[in-house]
């Protein structure tokens, strides 16, 4: 009895959230060891991971990422995605240690410890992680960090909550550490877990995926990095560069300075020798392609990728770039390698570059590209639908396997170069290709009135590119001012005439600018507009079952004649912007740059007539022989998101793609801001395009245009509908100006006499039936009637990205 006395008197005593265990290495006795920047050790016999801690207080990098991911991308959980970057470090308050996120976003530059405490003290911090002390000796204590890496680090829940997929939480009885993932190195720590997700109310997205949608299993990683050494200079960004920022607020600058300060961020790259012309790099900036990437596919991204070392070169490097392929032993998500991924989904989507970048300086650590696999299928059906090469007893075309690959060697190098720390560059097009951080069009000619695809694609780096690359990488010898350099090649790159316009002008729905577009090419917009609907009346004109394999089903032509039916849509959303357009450049004081101006008259009228050109019945009336050509979907074959769908299911109705067209078009033309665009121009000078010309050119070149009868008549009444459905939306959106709703309102008043008295002398029953019905749309719209609604569009299949595919933020994500 004393010694069981004893005994319980002697645990008493020891220290709280201490084991019974005297040291790290009688806990760990049993347990296999993992040495590296934090040692860790596996317990097979309780499946958990003890970590070692002896850098308390020391900051490090912690990402975590999808090692293993769900296969959607509406959902948006894809293979080897990254998630947040973080700065945290490892504190200990008596039995505890604490993850904590110092806030980076607020800072002093200032050397003065107290203004630096002063203001750390008033922005809140993050803890992000709370454990209990197993065993400490000194400075070192053992924690288990198991279920630290078993949460739902990735918020997995929360994305399949927000897309209505269902509510799942992690199931810990049905996951585990997984140790193929799980390795350590003297800089990064890296772990990996195997997660199953259960809950219920699944949908359509995630079934159509996950072998049971009760129990969905993902793979997550977790790296802890050691922070980069302070041999890193950084740059300050500068908006002209075409780079990336990091931004912070800083305190303890000068009253009248700017307290926002921004960083480019790019890879850490220095030349050998700094004073010559061309040195080989202190350390190249090597990429690594995913070994399950088949060929040909392989060797066209390697090729691709490679392309950046022309860049390298003119800013004086010799072989500063490298794309090689990952070493099979190697993970992707291993922070030391920039790993260029082949990912697969079930549909198709965009591709990614992201990048794990020091918030602290914008140094990229690690580049990560993720590719949509189904990119290269998508684009080689385009080029079915184009060329119909499959006579009987011919080879298909070699030429389309090329335009693919050649667009998968451009994807290659677009996502490396957001990796680059490179942001998008959407003037390119017009100034002669000059960058591939454009979204290309394949560019189709005609020869001997044949489609050509031999040049869809441009090859190799562009100029504005290999400029942007000086600006961001060049290496200056001690006696060069380096502010005055770059703003030397800033200017310099002004001059040659290089354009840079990103994601903000870009977008066809507000956008402005004549020379920044998705999608286009050419360097009158214009004049493509017209070459593009030549194109489609070509292909749709020689479409039938030479668009497909023998052998293969005919609903098939369902598939291919998609892209080619709306091949016009990208063009038409160049060619609007200039429709009430402004051209503009990214201008700091002083350097020469013009200030804002309005698009003149007559290109904008010219841009008008043009697009008012996919909202005639000649243009989007379906050739009548297709519909007694093409059957619907067979048993197994059913019809994908990919697949017009209209009135008349199962059979393809040429009226919903019609209305499907003119919809897309009618809601570029009747955009909130292109029309205040508009009232403000023709207020400033009466010779501009008013919105009042935009209304009468369209309302006249369709629903009150010359009628026309039978199946064109159909096709025509389905354009004016979809005209009418957005000019009505126009009227009663809340974010217009007042001049616009009013100019709006009062046309559709005057429309509705105008369609009511058509009506009441309209002899033919359809017609009659047909100005009715919209004169009493706009009624029903102008009294306001809560109860009614504007009618919706048929569906339309999904557009952009062309093939499988854009904005870049800290990770660098792309959407292309």
């Amino acid at each position: 009895m004393k010694n069981i006395l004893l005994l319980l008197f002697s645990f008493l005593l020891l220290p709280l959230g201490t084991s019974a265990q005297d040291s790290i290495s009688e806990k760990t006795a049993n347990m296999e060891r993992h040495e590296g920047l934090f040692d860790f050790w596996w317990d097979d016999d309780t499946g958990k991971i003890w970590l070692e801690i002896d850098k308390l207080d020391q900051e490090f990098i912690y990402v975590n990422s999808m090692a293993a991911g769900v296969g959607s991308n509406d959902i948006g959980l894809d293979r080897s995605q990254l998630g947040n970057t973080r700065i945290v470090k490892f504190v200990r308050v008596g039995p505890k240690v604490l993850m904590v996120q110092p806030n980076y976003d607020y800072r002093a530059s200032s050397e003065n410890s107290l203004e630096q405490k002063s203001i750390e003290e008033a922005f809140a911090q993050s803890t992000l992680y709370g454990f209990e002390i197993e065993v400490r000796e000194g400075d070192r204590v053992l924690i288990d960090i198991t279920d630290f890496l078993m949460q739902d680090a990735h918020g997995v829940s929360d994305r399949l909550r927000s897309n209505n997929q269902g509510n799942y939480s992690v199931d810990k009885s049905r996951s585990a550490i997984y140790l193929p993932g799980t390795f350590n190195f003297p800089k990064n720590s890296e772990f990996e877990t195997m997660l199953t997700f259960t809950g219920n109310g699944a949908g359509g997205w995630l079934r159509s995926v996950a072998p049971s949608s009760d129990a969905v299993t993902v793979r997550l990683h977790h790296s802890f990095v050691e922070l980069p050494d302070d041999g890193y200079e950084p740059r300050e960004f500068d908006p002209r560069s075409g780079f990336f920022p990091v931004t912070y607020q800083d305190y303890s600058v000068p009253i009248g300075e700017d307290m926002t300060k921004r960083y480019a961020v790019r890879h850490r790259l220095e030349k050998k020798n700094p004073e010559a012309d061309v040195s080989e790099p202190v350390e190249p900036i090597v990429f690594y392609l995913d070994n399950g990437t088949p060929e040909p596919v392989r060797t066209a991204l390697l090729e691709g990728g490679r392309w950046w070392n022309q860049a390298f070169e003119a800013a004086g490097y010799k072989d500063a770039f490298q794309v090689k392929m990952l070493p099979d032993d190697a993970h992707p998500l291993d922070v030391r390698y920039n790993v260029i991924n082949w990912v697969h989904r079930s549909t198709r989507g965009w591709s990614y570059g992201s990048s794990v970048v020091d918030p602290r300086t914008g140094e990229i650590i690690k580049g990560n590209v993720l590719l949509g696999s189904l990119r290269v299928r998508q684009d080689y059906m385009i080029a079915e639908g184009l060329l119909a090469p499959y006579e009987e007893g011919v080879e298909p075309d070699p030429e389309m396997l090329e335009m693919a690959l050649n667009r998968i060697r451009q994807l290659s190098a677009h996502e490396i170069g957001h990796t680059l720390g490179i942001t998008h560059n959407f003037a390119a097009s017009v100034n002669n290709v000059a960058s591939v951080m454009d979204y290309p069009h394949p560019m189709v000619s005609f020869d001997d009135e044949e489609l050509n695809l031999s040049e869809a694609y441009d090859m190799g780096i562009g100029e504005w590119d290999k400029r942007t690359v000086i600006w961001g990488y060049q290496d200056f010898p001690e006696n060069v001012d380096e502010k005055e350099a770059l703003e030397d090649i800033i200017l310099e790159t002004i001059d040659h005439g290089h354009l840079f316009l990103s994601d903000e002008v870009a977008r066809p729905q507000s956008g402005s600018h004549p020379d920044a577009h998705l999608w286009d090419y050419g360097v009158d917009v214009v004049d493509q507009m017209d070459h593009i609907l030549n194109v489609r009346e070509k292909a749709l004109n020689q479409f039938g079952e030479n668009n497909i394999r023998m052998g293969r089903p005919m609903a098939y032509l369902q598939d291919v004649l998609v892209p080619i039916y709306l091949f016009h849509r990208y063009q038409t959303e160049a060619t609007v912007k200039l429709v009430g357009g402004m051209d503009y450049s990214y201008q700091i004081r002083g350097d020469g740059q013009a200030g804002p101006a309005v698009v003149d008259a007559e290109t904008q009228r010219a841009a008008l007539d043009e697009v008012m050109k996919t909202l005639q019945v000649e243009t989007l009336a379906l050739p009548e022989y297709l519909l007694d050509l093409i059957p619907p979907k067979p048993m197994g074959m059913g019809a994908s998101r990919e697949n017009f769908r209209g009135y008349t299911d199962p059979a393809m109705d040429p009226v919903a793609m019609a209305e499907v067209a003119a919809d897309h078009t009618a809601s570029l033309l009747f955009n909130p801001q292109r029309a205040a665009r508009l009232v403000l121009q023709s207020s400033r000078d009466s010779e501009s395009l008013g919105y009042h010309d935009l209304l009468r050119s369209t309302i006249h070149g369709t629903i009150m245009g010359e009628k026309t009868d039978g199946y064109e008549g159909t096709i025509q009444r389905a354009i004016n509908v979809a005209v009418l459905r957005n000019f009505m939306r126009l009227a009663g959106n809340e974010n217009a100006t007042p001049d616009v709703i009013a100019l709006s309102r009062s046309m559709l008043s005057h429309l509705k006499d105008q369609l009511a008295e058509k009506s009441s002398g309209e002899s033919e029953m359809i017609w009659k039936a047909h100005y009715s019905q919209a004169s009493d749309m706009i009624e029903n719209f102008l009294s306001g009637d809560d109860s009614y609604s504007i009618p919706p569009a048929p569906y339309t299949p999904p557009g952009s990205p062309i093939g499988s595919g854009e904005t870049g933020n800290l990770h660098l994500r792309c959407d292309f």
